[in-house]
């Protein structure tokens, strides 16, 4: 149906953003914890590494994954995944996170600001040394399950 047909027909315009998907996001912000560690001293490759292993993991076993990771920025992140569990419970003081209850929905490195310093080379020259800093932003939310009522057979 066209703009036209519409405006005939008396249907109002839609708005470009709804009141109740607005109502939708909140709701989802408020459920979720966003944590972020800034400026830390290592590239945002290397932090990417480790990061990418806790993406998507209940919030434990990436607890656990961290602790054996021989990266030498593993613990930042395990440090950062404790503040996102304590101020999730914070935020939430009727509910725990406990084993199998929430993951790590996000997780994601951005590179922050480069200190350059010059190194002396032969013959006069100069080498540039570029030291790297990483922001590291984790989103923890619950694990949403499913009943099987949801589920309705469709064999009989």
């Amino acid at each position: 149906m066209t703009r036209k047909e519409k405006i005939a027909a008396g249907i109002p315009k839609a708005p470009k953003r709804k009141r109740a998907y607005a109502n939708q996001l909140k709701e989802q912000r408020e459920e979720t914890v966003k944590v972020s560690l800034k400026n830390y001293r290592s590239s945002a490759r290397k932090m990417r590494l480790i990061v990418d292993q806790i993406r998507g993991v209940e919030v434990f076993e990436a607890l656990t994954l961290l602790k054996f990771t021989p990266k030498a920025a593993a613990p930042a992140v395990a440090r950062l995944l404790r503040a996102a569990i304590s101020s999730y419970e914070e935020k939430n003081p009727d509910e725990r996170v406990d084993v199998g209850t929430h993951y790590v929905s996000q997780a994601y490195v951005d590179s922050a600001r480069m200190i350059k310093r010059l190194r002396p080379a032969p013959q006069g020259r100069a080498h540039l040394i570029r030291k790297r800093y990483c922001h590291v932003t984790l989103v923890i939310e619950p694990i949403e399950y499913f009943d099987e009522d949801d589920f309705e057979d469709t064999e009989e």
